[in-house]
């Protein structure tokens, strides 16, 4: 039998797990435990460090719900999410609009609406604005009815699930028109804090963080033939554009508000271009998905596999 000490443990559990049949399973899980194994050993952990880590971890897993998903927000706040979407971004085969992160807010389902519409149900005075800009391929050819999907805050910095469990505001989908157009109206987003209320927060919190986003709105287009875009432009006046939490924003996807823009397609009113350029599709895209997902979708697997969670009324952000 072999002595089990801290420095033979690993090759142990390596060896145990070397017959599992999927070789990226392999791959994947030997890497986990050969990172997972010198982490604790750099770090000295301590058993009271260990159960600290293990109370934050089911603390995080009894915050998701199908409106929150707090191990996103945990991803995101860590660097994960960008540094996998990073990579994510290698596997194309031609340079595109700058991607960004989809975000815990993502809903699949949300309305279409017709070029032009408001996608807000709450317009304050002052702030409504329009949006629009052309989608194209690399060479500017342009894309007619590509899928544009937005969401974002409302002019209070709060998303619509934050308002309650149900509520579909700040978000709509569009089809560009023959010559690749897009455009709406919509308010002017805030920047805003991330959910703190969980465990998420403070974590943030213990490591002085402030925990803002700058102001940004998301987009999710698609065409048939290309690559899917998930981006987010973001306004260049907000103060927290270079020190974003969740590592989300860049100078390329800034923008600014124009208040009198002569070519923008709704007269009258401040606005925003942003255009977007797609890359085509290969066939490791099909596969490959995105980094996110909308938070009911990730409990459906679990929930068919009879996996239940408790988890506590979110508190009000």
């Amino acid at each position: 039998m072999r002595e089990l000490t801290p420095d033979t443990i690993t090759d142990a559990v390596l060896d145990q797990m070397s017959a599992t049949p999927d070789p990226r399973l392999k791959e994947i899980m030997a890497c986990a435990v050969k990172h997972l194994h010198a982490f604790a050993r750099e770090v000295n952990l301590t058993p009271a460090e260990w159960i600290k880590g293990i109370e934050f971890m089911t603390a995080v897993g009894r915050m998701c719900t199908p409106e929150r998903q707090e191990f996103i927000l945990l991803s995101d706040t860590l660097g994960l999410s960008a540094l996998v979407n990073g990579l994510h971004d290698k596997t194309a085969i031609e340079e595109g609009t700058h991607t960004s992160l989809l975000g815990p807010f993502y809903r699949e389902v949300a309305p279409n609406l017709a070029l032009g519409s408001q996608i807000s149900k709450h317009v304050k005075p002052g702030t409504e604005c329009v949006l629009y800009g052309r989608i194209t391929d690399i060479n500017d050819k342009p894309i007619a009815n590509a899928t544009v999907s937005v969401w974002q805050t409302g002019a209070d910095g709060l998303y619509d699930v934050q308002e309650g469990p149900g509520a579909v505001d700040y978000r709509g989908v569009f089809a560009s028109d023959a010559n690749g157009a897009y455009y709406l109206r919509t308010v002017k987003p805030l920047g805003y804090s991330i959910p703190m209320d969980g465990p998420v927060g403070g974590m943030v919190r213990a490591q002085a963080r402030h925990g803002m986003r700058p102001a940004h709105i998301h987009y999710l287009v698609g065409a048939p033939g290309y690559r899917e875009l998930v981006t987010a432009l973001y306004l260049r006046d907000d103060p927290h554009l270079a020190d974003d939490v969740v590592f989300g924003s860049s100078g390329d996807l800034a923008v600014d508000i124009d208040a009198d823009d002569p070519d923008c397609p709704i007269k009258g009113l401040p606005s925003i271009r942003f255009d977007l350029k797609l890359a085509r599709e290969s066939a490791a895209d099909k596969t490959s998905g995105r980094v996110g997902s909308d938070p009911s979708a990730i409990l459906k697997p679990a929930a068919r596999e009879g996996i239940t969670t408790e988890a506590p009324a979110p508190a009000a952000s």
